[in-house]
């Protein structure tokens, strides 16, 4: 059996630390004792950007604010589905994710950095929504295991009362919030609507070939029309 390599280390933030591990071809970044994401099992996250992308309806210049970069899988699947004027930011809390994205992780990433489409921004995605009003069509928010905030208390902003109406306020009308959740949370749910959005939760698989845990993706639509930009 092939043993778990350990590549690198990085603090995050206010606490803690991810740590990037490899055996043979297969990566993964652990908090603890805690895997966040493998380079095997892709699915939900890239449902997460297929199913933001069919709630907007096909807007012909949309703006895409994804928190978290992790192994990129939601940015290839948003590049893979996006119209060629689209602009996609991509906020990571930890530079030494998108040192890895450049380094060990390359060939996992595959060149979608370099898409012109794409723009990095190193820093928190909470900072990135606060600055845009109604600067978004779509946020996908990737940044913890869901709405508990399991890897950074600060994380808990996005999810509270609070960090929702100002997601709501950062979305064009009509424009989608969308998490990910490696479980179900009722209690989220209620604050989304209490939030004024309209909310779907989807359950989808963690593997592309439909087998493995089931994860949570939700789909929140803000008030109002879209402009049909």
């Amino acid at each position: 059996m092939i043993r778990w390599e350990h590549l690198d280390t990085a603090p995050i933030p206010d606490g803690g630390e991810l740590k990037l591990m490899r055996r043979g071809a297969e990566y993964s970044i652990m908090s603890g004792a805690t895997e966040l994401m493998n380079s095997r099992l892709s699915g939900s996250e890239e449902a997460l950007a297929t199913l933001s992308w069919e709630a907007l309806g096909g807007r012909s210049k949309p703006r895409m604010l994804i928190g978290g970069l992790g192994m990129g899988f939601t940015l290839r699947a948003a590049l893979a589905v996006l119209p060629a004027q689209a602009e996609v930011v991509v906020a990571e809390l930890v530079p030494a994710v998108v040192a890895w994205a450049r380094g060990p992780l390359a060939g996992v990433f595959d060149g979608c950095l370099e898409d012109p489409r794409v723009g990095i921004r190193e820093g928190d995605v909470a900072e990135a929504i606060a600055e845009a009003p109604g600067g978004y069509d779509a946020i996908l928010l990737d940044v913890d295991n869901g709405p508990g905030g399991l890897n950074r208390d600060a994380n808990d902003q996005l999810y509270d009362a609070r960090g929702l109406t100002a997601a709501r306020n950062a979305l064009t009308p009509g424009g989608v919030l969308a998490v990910w959740s490696s479980a179900p949370d009722d209690r989220f749910t209620a604050r989304l609507r209490k939030s004024g959005f309209a909310v779907e939760d989807k359950r989808v698989r963690a593997s592309r070939s439909g087998r493995g845990a089931r994860h949570v993706i939700w789909l929140a639509t803000a008030p109002g029309r879209p402009s049909g930009r």
